[in-house]
């Protein structure tokens, strides 16, 4: 017979202690703030106000305090730059034209506060980016290099695909923003890169955007990106991994029916003949099915 571990022994009875008398300690009563203060959670960082874009007041005397906006914004202190983060979205709201000389700075800070690991600091800086969006529009593009807005949508996207639910949201509504202020076809070859990335998150929440930038173009628009390479992007997003972009990819697919076929008495013919003749038969298909029949 195996002999049992050691480990699993039973425990030897120790002989009982004497027993000794018992000496009181009179314990001193703790204060309520005594005992309110250790049930405290450490101190957190200092709290940080979101302010909604219609509560935001104008600047009194903006032509001076433009003049220290971005030394501000450079500051080490993120609760400063959050404050003058603040500052730069009154400015774009209702001091625009001051705001723009200084517009290719503001978004790089934007985006390396994106980058920075406190989310307080990172969702303040998604809401300025909505609010720039809806000031300056397609500005953006032409004020400056391209570089930096690059940089912009790509955090954009990065955030609005992560897992911090109030950060995502935010990131979302700069997106929606951005969609609406701006001439849909130079963004929608901004966003069509995503689309493809490796990252199953990024490619929906750049589908979503694309969608939105296709829903407001014209026929014209749709031929200068090329019918046959847009449908082709919506068959490829119809087999993605997530719903969001498969949604995304038959609202792309809806857009370019409707705008297709605005002129044609036929509707389901001309469309069912555009497919067959530019798509391999699959895609074709997939493209059919999408448009119930009349």
């Amino acid at each position: 017979m195996a002999l049992r571990p050691i480990d699993n022994a039973l425990p030897t009875t120790p002989e009982r202690p004497k027993k000794q008398a018992k000496v009181v300690v009179p314990i001193q009563k703790q204060s309520d703030s005594a005992v309110k203060d250790e049930n405290k959670p450490p101190s957190a960082d200092p709290v940080v106000d979101y302010v909604l874009s219609e509560n935001l007041k104008a600047i009194p005397d903006p032509e001076t305090k433009i003049q220290s906006l971005i030394e501000g914004l450079d500051s080490k202190d993120w609760t400063k730059v959050c404050e003058f983060l603040n500052n730069a979205r009154r400015f774009a709201l209702y001091h625009s034209t001051l705001l723009l000389p200084l517009l290719e700075k503001v978004v790089l800070v934007l985006v390396k506060a994106m980058k920075n690991p406190r989310s307080a600091l990172c969702k303040t800086s998604i809401m300025a980016s909505s609010d720039i969006f809806n000031a300056f529009g397609d500005k953006l593009l032409d004020s400056f290099p391209s570089e930096a807005f690059d940089h912009l949508l790509l955090q954009l996207i990065l955030k609005a695909s992560q897992d911090k639910r109030f950060v995502c949201e935010e990131a979302d509504k700069a997106l929606n923003a951005m969609v609406k202020a701006m001439t849909p076809l130079p963004l929608f070859n901004k966003l069509r890169a995503y689309v493809s990335h490796g990252n199953f998150r990024v490619r929906a929440k750049a589908a979503i955007s694309l969608s939105n930038c296709v829903s407001k173009m014209e026929l014209e628009g749709m031929k200068e990106v090329g019918l046959v390479a847009l449908v082709q992007m919506a068959a490829d997003l119809l087999k993605d991994r997530l719903p969001e972009a498969r949604e995304a990819a038959r609202s792309i697919v809806i857009s370019i029916y409707e705008a297709f076929t605005e002129n044609e008495e036929q509707k389901q013919e001309a469309w069912q003949s555009f497919c067959l003749s530019n798509l391999t038969p699959i895609h074709a298909q997939s493209m059919l099915k999408i448009i119930p029949s009349q």
